[in-house]
């Protein structure tokens, strides 16, 4: 028979003692020092437009690093260090270029590679395209696709307020596309981009070969939704019709790169850890401000606000800025793996991935009890517009973590225009909201509180 036992409550010290009441004086406290004190939007202005695009082994990502590893050591932390981790490194090269041949005239439409893709031969690639609406369309038409381009044209689900949702039905023709299209004998593939409005921006992202060898790879590139619309079109009036595209793209040896990670000590169970982060890296068309330099300067700022308000907390807390979340995942794993090293115990993890918009609430990775108990704190968040407490995926770097008890989180802020910016070239820093980006750090820094102040439900046999 299993019952649960709560982690024992610390007092604040420096701050309102422990009761509802006094929480909700703490937690308001947390948002006035976000909207008149917060650094996060100065340190997401120069994280951006000083520094720029950040993809992995590129001289952003490493300016990145030594930017935000200064920026931790200003706050007073009891330590900052780098973590070091190989990540893959591969470059875009020239400006892509794509047109739709109908007979003599040319139509342009834009097109970026997709991560990991290899180049087209040097002269471009032209041939006849076929357009699918999924994978499971291309298998049904098999070898009628040899020598051809795939085209790969569903669009993300407009009915799902979710815009999540979309994104991940909708991802496996761009994740596995190419690889799908290449085993029928395709010399290229074409993705429609992921976004839900109709636009000129090509949407990057990671796409995969999985076990493929190395000779049957062809490249793949995204194709904005307007340019999609219009291929969509024309072949339906021009069977038959072809498309050019030329890519330079090339997977270079991994390099070194570095996790930054800050801590505040806990001063009664320290082995105990908080984790909240987001991910350094970002795509190369823009300087992926809302993917995930908002996250990252989100995540500074809970520490930022702790430790100005002198709070000492119970547990340890550590902020991790994880790299090479993009393409490869190389960060989060690295991290798990030091972590199992040095048998560390994390009993909560908090992400900040999904921009920088007003924040709307938390998806939670817990078991009942942990959900439940966390949904009790919903009535805190309610005079900050903070009213959705869902169980749901908490982020991609923070899943690589497995302590037996660990409980993680997400913040979720509103979505609707999330995919108008992902991996697009448009992700840019005039895209921020200064006050929204700062809503979301107080709402992190009121929940790491919360945990830190009355633990996690622990499982324990009689």
């Amino acid at each position: 028979m299993k019952k649960t036992i709560l982690l024992t409550v610390l007092v604040l010290n420096g701050l309102t003692s422990f009761a509802q009441s006094n929480d909700e004086k703490n937690i308001k406290l947390f948002y006035k020092k976000a909207l008149t004190e917060a650094k996060c939007y100065t340190w997401l202005e120069y994280l951006s437009n000083d520094i720029g695009s950040r993809l992995s082994g590129s001289t952003g990502a490493q300016q990145g690093v030594e930017y935000t590893k200064r920026q931790l050591e200003t706050l007073g932390l009891d330590k900052v260090y780098l973590q070091e981790v190989m990540v893959p490194h591969w470059v875009r090269g020239e400006k892509e270029t794509a047109f739709i041949l109908d007979g003599k005239v040319k139509t342009n439409v834009p097109i970026c590679a997709l991560g990991g893709s290899i180049a087209t031969p040097k002269t471009g690639l032209t041939a006849e395209v076929v357009e699918v609406q999924s994978i499971k369309e291309l298998n049904e038409l098999g070898d009628k696709v040899k020598g051809k381009i795939v085209f790969f044209n569903r669009p993300m689900n407009p009915e799902n307020v979710a815009t999540f949702e979309s994104y991940s039905e909708a991802g496996d023709q761009r994740r596995s596309g190419a690889k799908e299209a290449a085993k029928f004998g395709a010399i290229g593939a074409i993705v429609r981009s992921l976004n839900l409005r109709l636009d000129d921006f090509p949407h990057a992202g990671a796409q995969s070969y999985g076990d493929l060898p190395k000779e049957q790879y062809i490249p793949a590139a995204a194709i904005s939704t307007n340019g999609a619309e219009l291929l969509s079109k024309l072949l339906k009036s021009t069977p038959g019709l072809k498309l050019y595209f030329k890519q330079s793209c090339e997977t270079l040896p991994d390099v070194q790169s570095y996790n930054v990670i800050g801590e505040l000590t806990g001063t009664v169970t320290p082995e105990n850890i908080l984790v909240v982060g987001g991910h350094l890296d970002s795509w190369d068309l823009a300087d992926g401000s809302h993917d995930d330099g908002a996250g990252v300067v989100q995540s500074m700022e809970v520490v930022r606000i702790l430790k100005n308000l002198n709070y000492k907390p119970k547990n340890t807390i550590r902020v991790v800025l994880f790299m090479n979340e993009e393409n490869g995942g190389k960060g989060g794993a690295k991290y798990e793996e030091v972590s199992k090293q040095k048998n560390e115990n994390h009993i909560f993890a908090l992400e900040s991935d999904s921009g920088g918009f007003t924040p709307r609430g938390f998806s939670i990775e817990a078991d009942d009890a942990n959900l439940k108990k966390i949904q009790g704190y919903a009535t805190l968040f309610e005079p900050y517009f903070v009213n959705s407490f869902i169980k749901g995926h908490s982020g991609s770097d923070i899943e690589h973590l497995t302590s037996k008890t660990i409980v993680k989180a997400g913040l979720m802020p509103d979505s609707q225009r999330y995919f108008d910016y992902h991996h697009a070239a448009n992700d840019k820093f005039d895209a921020i909201n200064k006050r929204e980006l700062e809503l979301g750090a107080a709402t992190m820094t009121s929940l790491i509180y919360l945990i830190d102040q009355n633990g996690i439900v622990l499982p324990t046999a009689n």
